[in-house]
Formats: structure tokens, C-alpha cells, sequence
């Protein structure tokens, strides 16, 4: 094979003449070993010339209103009454080299089980997400360029007041982004909350808020429990991680690590929130050392078992001896009394 040649890193080795033969069969291996690095390092060039990271995300939000103090919203919050058309603006942001085509439609949103935020599908929307529109549904950004589009939202005549939860999606690629609307019809709000299905059990207290109102509420909770012998726990209200929608329901759960092994208790939580909305529900729960108790269970009935068994056996060995036992012993004082009437009817 003739040495490679052309390549910085792979000069054709020198001829080696009158060398013993161990140093020959060396020199004859070298152009072999000359190919073989030159074929890797030539490969590893291509891999690493073809590897490109990863370009920017594209984003979507709101827009800002160029005062510099909403630059960052989070999401949209729109208010008004039943009737009205409310505007704002969504940012479309392509900070890569291409441009990028976005998809854009509103949907109405929810709460997930754990207190999360997610919107329906794209044709499962009666609410927020059927009153939203967007300028465009779709819209071209070059690179490195912010479009913004136009969005409002017609307020129905007979929307019912207080929160109304919905979402702008943008899709592209394979990938969805949900920008959250908060829209608040104006008239009487009702801010009410329950909580419900109190279980005690494994060092854990379980229970559900209800949002029974039509305004999001965040709740706080306080916890106390009180056991036979006095009060076991006391924790003061403190708000808890979670923004109820109106209508939502939240499973979520207390840790009570430090739990009595002993007792019969009553906990009792109770749950308030903005706009005078507050719950209170309580449960019991007996703490009862399972294992200790059946285990002196099992021996009590063993040792029960064992004094029966045993007062049986006894029982038995009884009747087996009178039954196979000798004849009883004869009456000595009778056969007394015979030999002397014998004898005197002999003599007389």
C-alpha cells in the first residue's frame, strides 16, 4: 500500500536499510500504522466539521408596552364586561439565522391534579379560547427579528362574571408553546372555598380544595390536631403553592412526620383565600402500634391454645384409666361379715 501522503499530520515514513530483522518488521509495520492514525484523525475532522450546536429556541409572549415596566410579563391579563372587545399584543421572537413559520390559535385552560397550568386541545375550547383571536393565524419570522401580532378577545353578552382561564398556543416544529390569558369579566364575584375528603394515614394528611366560586383563588391553610391527651399539632396558616381556577378541584397532601404511635385524633385544616372565601373540615384517626399489638395477640392465643390442648390430654388420660385399669379392691369388712355368719350357722 503506498504511504498517504497530502496530509499535515501524516508524512510518509522514511526507509529503514540495514537494520536487524526485528527492526525490520517494525519499519515494515510503520506505513500500516501511518494509515490507520491518518484514517482516524481524518474521520474525527469530518464528525467534529459536521457537528453544529444546537441554533435558539424561538419564543412567545406578551408584549410589551415599550415603558420598560411590563417588558416581562408573564401573561396576558385582560379585564372588561360582557360586550366588550380587548386588545393586547403577542411577541413572536426568531433569535436564529432562519426564519421561522409559528402557528397561533387560543384554547380555554385548567388546572392539571397537582395545581399546574395546561390548556385543551385545539378543538375542545367553548370559553376564553373560542372568544380569542389573533390577527393571523400564522406568521413568518425572518431571523433574528420580533414580529408582533395583534390579539383580542369579544367578551360575550351573556358571559358570566369573574375569571375566565384561556391560553395562546404557538406551535412550530414539533414544539408548542402556551402563553396563558387571565381574563376577568367585570360584575358580582364570588369567592368560594371548601375543603373535602380528609384522610389521615402513614405520617401524611390528604385532603381536596374545591373552588366553588367564579374567581381564581390562591388559599392558605392552617393544620392542628389534637390527640386524647392534648393537642398533638398546630401549624399557622401559610399560603400554599397552588392558584385555584373557578370550578378546579386540587388533591394535595400535609406530611405529619412526627405522628403519635398511640393515640386517637382529631385533625381539623382549615382553608382561606382573598375575598372572604374560607373552609373547614375535620377526620379522624386512631394510631395504633399494629405489629407490638399482634404479636401479643398471637402469643396470648398460642399460650389459650397450648391450656386447652393440654387440659384436654389431661381429660383423656383420665377416662383411658378407668376404663383399662384393675378391678377395684374387694371389700374387706363384707367377707368379714360372711365368715362369721358361716360359722355361726355351723355351730348352731
Amino acid at each position: 500500500m503506498p504511504p498517504l501522503t497530502g496530509h499535515p499530520t501524516c508524512p510518509a515514513p522514511a526507509p529503514v536499510v540495514g537494520q536487524p530483522s526485528a527492526a525490520r518488521r517494525l519499519a515494515r509495520a510503520l506505513p500500516l500504522l501511518a494509515v490507520l492514525w491518518c484514517t482516524f484523525a481524518t474521520v474525527a475532522v469530518a464528525a467534529g466539521a459536521t457537528e453544529h450546536p444546537a441554533g435558539p429556541v424561538w419564543t412567545a409572549q406578551p408584549a410589551g408596552s415599550g415603558s420598560g415596566r411590563d417588558e416581562a410579563r408573564p401573561y396576558f391579563y385582560l379585564e372588561g364586561l360582557p360586550g366588550s372587545v380587548l386588545e393586547d399584543r403577542l411577541s413572536v421572537t426568531n433569535p436564529g439565522p432562519e426564519p421561522v413559520t409559528v402557528r397561533l390559535r387560543g384554547a380555554d385552560a385548567y388546572n392539571t391534579g397537582d395545581g399546574g397550568f395546561a390548556v385543551r386541545g385545539a378543538h375542545g375550547s367553548t370559553g376564553t379560547g373560542a372568544w380569542l383571536r389573533t390577527a393571523s393565524t400564522e406568521v413568518t419570522v425572518p431571523g433574528r427579528t420580533r414580529a408582533d401580532v395583534p390579539v383580542s378577545v369579544t367578551v360575550p353578552e351573556d358571559a358570566l362574571p369573574g375569571d375566565h382561564p384561556g391560553a395562546i398556543v404557538a406551535e412550530s416544529g414539533g414544539r408548542s408553546v402556551g402563553v396563558r390569558v387571565q381574563l376577568r369579566v367585570g360584575g358580582p364575584t364570588l369567592a368560594a372555598l371548601t375543603v373535602e375528603d380528609v384522610t389521615v394515614g402513614g405520617g401524611t394528611i390528604h385532603y381536596t380544595l374545591v373552588n366553588r366560586g367564579n374567581a381564581v383563588l390562591v388559599p392558605r391553610l392552617s393544620v392542628s390536631a389534637d390527640g386524647v391527651f392534648g393537642t398533638l399539632l398546630r401549624r399557622d396558616a401559610r399560603t400554599l403553592p397552588v392558584e385555584l381556577l373557578p370550578g378546579q378541584r386540587v388533591r394535595l397532601t400535609e406530611p405529619w412526620r412526627d405522628a403519635p404511635a398511640l393515640d386517637s385524633v382529631t385533625v381539623r385544616l382549615r382553608v382561606t383565600a382573598a375575598g372572604g372565601a374560607h373552609g373547614e373540615a375535620t377526620a379522624s384517626a386512631a394510631f395504633v402500634p399494629w405489629a407490638p399489638v399482634t404479636g401479643g395477640a398471637l402469643l396470648l392465643l398460642g399460650a389459650a391454645a397450648a391450656g386447652v390442648y393440654g387440659l384436654r390430654r389431661r381429660r383423656a388420660t383420665r377416662r383411658s384409666t378407668h376404663d383399662d385399669g384393675a378391678a377395684p379392691a374387694p371389700d374387706h369388712r363384707q367377707h368379714s361379715d360372711e365368715r362369721h355368719l358361716v360359722k355361726a350357722g355351723a355351730e348352731s
